[in-house]
């Protein structure tokens, strides 16, 4: 059994009951587990591996609850640098129709390692576009070889612009065969085990991209074998049009009607979702991924997040896919958080330790797990350390916690996911970041021509 040892960090950020930060902190773990959290002095001295974290912010695993990672191939296309949601689409459906097994297998990597660099260990991943060859399977084998703890979201389009929806025909799927290989794919890789390293969600893409059938049959293959749900609900006022004009229902009531809440389900973004529906799913305890950058990018509004957890609502971060965000960069996320919640309802609606806990007992819940986000014997051994002996820092020191929030974002000094180094001394040890960036604009360049 091996062990390893982070010692000295300038603050230990727990997450536990109690929210304890633990100056000259430490934990102790074993294999994939936590083992113990307290003051360096009093935890043990020796250790197979030893990370010494002075100066640093040692933090739980930051949890990313929302992705399309195939999208970091077409960022800042041109023709949808500026348009809202229901335009950019249509720009870019034309080009991922030539997405390749290829490019989804890098495309999650450079995902992946720019997710890890910026201090998550967890990230769920939307892939709802299968043309030419691609599965999900893709994505599996690219996180598998790069160490990521993984929630793979098999997505699905079935209604296409003939018979109403937002997709060209030619890249939808026949819902039985979404059906049969989202079984597969649950029956194939999905561990239900705690510390898991790899789950399956099921995952149809929209209501402008799906049928109600689809949906209510999904929400039963998902329970019957007892995984998460996810998918995209009310992003902007066009989504809420839409829902209305096409179901005769709010979003929040459509989702509702096809069996989508509870616990187990979590939907993408809710920047409209209304009073009557931020208490379904407070009531329900159905959860929500905020994607601030997201939203602001394609100019979608500002999500009633405060809101959501004054009533109860499970919240957590999302770095949204790439190409509606440009960037991945989790800490990133938990800034913008915060800033745009202040925007939207003033200086006292978000502190920054509120949107630290988003991004990781937040998060946690909205994967439906209670093994992450917090840095308590136990729990999984996913954790995360900032370097605070970086001019971006300099006089920020009177609170390092918060200043990880209020100052420009930084990479992680370290990594561990599963008790396993990913990053160390800044640099990914998992993949060779050079050939994966490489492989990446190469295929980027192929796709978008």
């Amino acid at each position: 059994m091996s062990t390893l040892l982070i010692r000295h960090a300038r603050v230990l950020v727990t997450m536990d009951d109690q929210r304890r930060e633990i100056t000259d902190g430490a934990v102790f773990i074993r294999d994939n587990v936590i083992e113990q959290v307290g003051l360096t002095a009093k935890l043990p001295e020796h250790a197979d591996t030893i990370i010494d974290a002075t100066g640093q912010v040692v933090l739980p695993g930051l949890v990313n609850t929302h992705h399309h990672m195939f999208q970091s191939l077409t960022r800042a296309v041109p023709a949808a640098q500026d348009v809202a949601l229901f335009d950019w689409l249509g720009h870019l459906y034309p080009i991922w129709a030539g997405l390749t097994p290829a490019m989804i297998h890098a495309s999650t990597q450079t995902a992946m390692a720019e997710l890890m660099l910026s201090g998550c260990t967890t990230t769920s991943d939307h892939l709802y576009i299968f043309p030419n060859g691609c599965r999900l399977d893709d994505s599996i084998d690219a996180a598998q070889e790069i160490g990521m703890r993984f929630h793979a979201a098999r997505g699905a389009m079935s209604v296409g612009q003939s018979q109403g929806g937002l997709p060209p025909d030619r890249l939808v799927e026949d819902e039985a065969a979404i059906l049969r290989d989202t079984q597969r794919l649950i029956e194939t890789y999905h561990d239900s085990r705690r510390h898991a390293m790899q789950r399956i969600v099921v995952a149809p893409c929209s209501p402008f991209s799906v049928s109600q059938d689809l949906m209510r049959e999904s929400a039963r293959l998902a329970r019957s074998f007892g995984v998460s749900m996810h998918t995209h609900l009310a992003e902007n006022s066009s989504d809420v049009t839409y829902s209305r004009e096409k179901f005769n229902m709010t979003p929040a009531e459509y989702a509702e009607d096809c069996g989508w809440v509870g616990h187990d389900v979590w939907h993408a973004h809710c920047v409209q979702l209304d009073p009557a529906g931020i208490a379904l799913f407070a009531r329900t305890g159905t959860g929500v991924a905020h994607c601030p950058c997201s939203n602001m990018r394609l100019a979608s509004g500002i999500a009633p997040v405060r809101a959501m957890l004054d009533h109860g609502v499970p919240v957590g971060l999302g770095v949204d896919g790439s190409a509606s965000n440009d960037g991945a960069h989790m800490l990133g996320e938990v800034r913008q958080a915060m800033l745009l919640q202040r925007v939207g309802y003033g200086p006292a609606a978000m502190t920054a330790r509120q949107a630290l806990e988003m991004a990781t007992l937040g998060g946690a819940k909205v994967l439906n797990r209670d093994d992450i986000g917090a840095l308590v014997p136990g729990m999984s051994a996913d954790v995360v350390m900032f370097d605070m002996d970086q001019i971006g820092y300099a006089g920020a020191l009177h609170d390092p916690v918060a200043a990880l929030v209020f100052c420009t974002p930084t990479n992680v000094s370290n990594s561990v996911i599963n008790g396993r180094v990913v990053v160390r001394d800044g640099q990914c040890v998992t993949v060779d970041l050079g050939l994966v960036r490489e492989r990446h604009n190469q295929l980027a360049a192929e796709l978008v021509r």
